[in-house]
């Protein structure tokens, strides 16, 4: 097997392809995004526009949750309101909100004071999708990298939006398991999910694809195997994952939902 990387590395990809080196895969790290001719490749471990390029040539099929996926859950597991809606939409929010494109960075995720400030329409198509939610303060964030239903690694990686690195809690790995018993038929069988305190609470903060997510102090060989089953051969995909094939093209919303507020 052989996995592909971008031309560069974080020290999170470098601690992933050495698990890869060790467990004897062939790892390739491209020069840039272009494909040389005749290469094969079963997975890869890079960002979404690195992937965007790169898997339909090499018959790879990223895996990632839906754009929506956040606004499924109920409240009691994301603290928060959270909705999705087209960017047009979104130009027209009058109060501050967390924003942030759903599966990638292309909209930066920050907190907005208004709809105004976000990119215009002379550089984000309209029906762009994003994700607007409540400001919130989570005191402690955690990284788990899930796989078939379980929690299969996972790390501490900030306490009040500083970086925090350590094992991941007790508590943070029961959540991610009671997320999974009601929520896991939401998701692919690979994928990252960040949790954390809210006001002594646990909340989910977002899911992210885990062929495109750092491991902090996770076990790089458990998040190998996460890596390895969401950026795989596109004809292994089984039946229930192939919803959430990640598409080049982004999704696009219509523009007939209501206003916020």
């Amino acid at each position: 097997m052989t996995l592909v990387l971008p031309p560069r590395l974080t020290a999170s990809a470098k601690s992933v392809r050495d698990a890869a080196r060790g467990r004897g895969l062939r790892t390739v790290q491209l020069r840039t995004f272009e494909v040389p001719a005749g290469m094969e490749a079963d997975h890869l471990h890079g960002g979404p526009g690195f992937a965007d390029v790169v898997a339909p040539l090499l018959g790879i099929a990223p895996l990632e949750a839906g754009p929506g996926w956040l606004t499924v859950l109920p409240r009691e597991l994301t603290r928060r309101e959270i909705t999705l809606v087209a960017i047009g939409e979104a130009y027209e929010l009058r109060r501050p909100a967390f924003i942030k494109s759903p599966n990638d960075k292309s909209i930066p995720a920050m907190i907005y004071t208004d709809g105004s400030r976000l990119p215009g329409p002379d550089a984000v198509y309209r029906r762009t999708p994003v994700l607007v939610s409540d400001i919130v303060e989570f005191t402690a964030e955690y990284r788990l990298h899930l796989l078939d239903g379980v929690v299969h690694a996972g790390s501490q990686y900030a306490t009040h939006g500083r970086l925090h690195l350590g094992p991941p809690s007790t508590d943070a790995l029961a959540f991610g398991a009671d997320l999974l018993a009601g929520y896991g038929h939401t998701l692919p069988s690979a994928i990252v999910v960040d949790v954390g305190l809210i006001n002594g609470k646990w909340g989910v903060i977002e899911a992210n694809a885990a062929w495109a997510s750092g491991a902090y102090v996770s076990d790089p060989d458990l998040v190998l195997d996460v890596v390895l089953r969401a950026a795989g051969p596109t004809a292994s995909v089984s039946a229930r994952d192939r919803q959430f094939i990640r598409r080049p093209e982004p999704p696009q919303l219509p523009l007939d939902s209501p206003t916020l507020g």
